[in-house]
C-alpha cells in the first residue's frame, strides 16, 4: 500500500486492512482512514478491518491535535461494497454484525465531524457507514445502495432506522428492501449526501471542507455532533440481538447459505424452493 503525498503515516497501531495517515495545518489536523481490504479491485469490510477502523477513530479521539476525520476507501472504484461474503459465508457473518453497531458508536463518540470521501461502489456495509459520518462527499462515479436482502447479510436496530432521519421512511424502505442503486446525483437529491465533485477534484475538495470545520470553534463543534448525535440515542440500539430475535436460526442457515451461494455462483436465490414453498402443481 502507497501513502499519499503530503501524508504522514500514524505509527504505533498495526494495520493490515487500513491505512492511516494524518495531515497537520495552522488550525489542526485531519487524520484519513481509508478501508483498502480489497479483492478484485473493491474495497470489501472483514471482522479485523472493523477492530482496524475503530482503533483508528478511537487514536484520533484521543489525538487533540486533531480536529476533523476522514473516512474513504483505496482506489477510485469503491469506497466499501460491504462484507467479504466469503468470509462470511465461512462463519464469520454473525462476528461481522456483532463488530458494526461499534463503528457507528465510536463515530458518535469522537466529539469531532467525520467525513466520508466517497468514489465509486459505497454499497452494504460501506453505505451504512457513509450515511453515519457527519457528512458525505461524494465523486461523480459514485453508487450508492444496500445489499442485504439480496445476498443473505442482515441488519436491524438502529443501523437500518437512522437512514429514514436522513432521506425519510419511503426512500429509506425502498433503499433497504429493494435493494436497487442510486448514482452521486439520485444520492445528493434524496439528502443522502452533501455534495458532488468531479472524480479527479473529490479529494481536493474534501481537504477544502476540513479545512473549513479547523476553522470553527472545536467545543462549539463538539456540542452540535453531541446533540445531533444524541437524537440517533433515541432510536433503540439492538442490532447485535435484533435478528436473532425475528429469526433465531438465519445466520448458518439455509436461506443464508442459498443466498450466499447465490451471489457467489451468480445467480438469483431459488426463495420458492428454499422458504416461500412453491405449489407443487407449479409452472413456469
Amino acid at each position: 500500500m502507497e501513502w499519499t503525498k503530503g501524508w504522514t503515516p500514524v505509527k504505533g497501531i498495526e494495520l493490515k486492512d487500513t491505512i492511516y495517515e494524518k495531515k497537520y495545518f495552522y488550525q489542526g489536523g485531519i487524520a484519513r482512514i481509508t478501508m483498502a481490504h480489497a479483492k478484485k479491485g473493491l474495497n470489501m469490510m472483514t471482522r479485523n478491518g472493523i477492530l482496524e477502523l475503530i482503533a483508528c477513530l478511537r487514536d484520533a479521539r484521543l489525538d487533540d491535535s486533531i480536529g476533523v476525520v476522514i473516512i474513504t476507501g483505496s482506489g477510485e472504484k469503491s469506497f466499501c461494497v460491504g462484507g467479504d461474503i466469503e468470509e462470511e459465508k465461512e462463519g464469520g457473518s454473525l462476528q461481522v454484525f456483532e463488530e458494526t453497531p461499534s463503528i457507528h458508536q465510536h463515530l458518535r463518540l469522537l466529539g469531532k465531524p467525520v467525513i466520508a470521501v466517497v468514489k465509486g461502489y459505497c454499497i452494504g456495509m460501506g453505505n451504512h457507514l457513509a450515511y453515519h459520518c457527519d457528512l458525505t462527499i461524494a465523486a461523480d462515479n459514485a453508487v450508492f445502495g444496500q445489499v442485504g436482502p439480496r445476498v443473505g447479510s442482515p441488519a436491524g436496530g438502529a443501523i437500518v432506522t437512522y437512514l429514514a432521519r436522513v432521506i425519510g421512511h419511503k426512500k429509506a424502505r425502498e433503499m433497504w428492501m429493494l435493494c436497487r442503486r442510486y448514482t452521486a446525483q439520485e444520492a445528493l437529491q434524496m439528502g443522502l449526501i452533501n455534495a458532488v465533485y468531479p472524480l479527479d477534484k473529490v479529494d481536493e475538495e474534501a481537504e477544502k471542507w476540513c479545512l473549513e470545520l479547523l476553522e470553527m470553534n472545536p467545543t462549539c463543534l463538539k456540542i452540535i455532533k453531541a446533540s445531533f448525535d444524541s437524537d440517533i440515542e433515541n432510536i433503540p440500539h439492538t442490532e447485535p440481538y435484533f435478528p436473532s430475535l425475528i429469526a433465531p436460526n438465519f445466520f448458518g442457515g439455509k436461506e443464508q447459505i442459498e443466498a450466499m451461494n447465490a451471489f457467489l455462483e451468480k445467480r438469483k436465490p431459488d426463495w420458492g424452493k428454499i422458504v416461500r414453498k412453491r405449489p407443487e402443481d407449479f409452472k413456469a
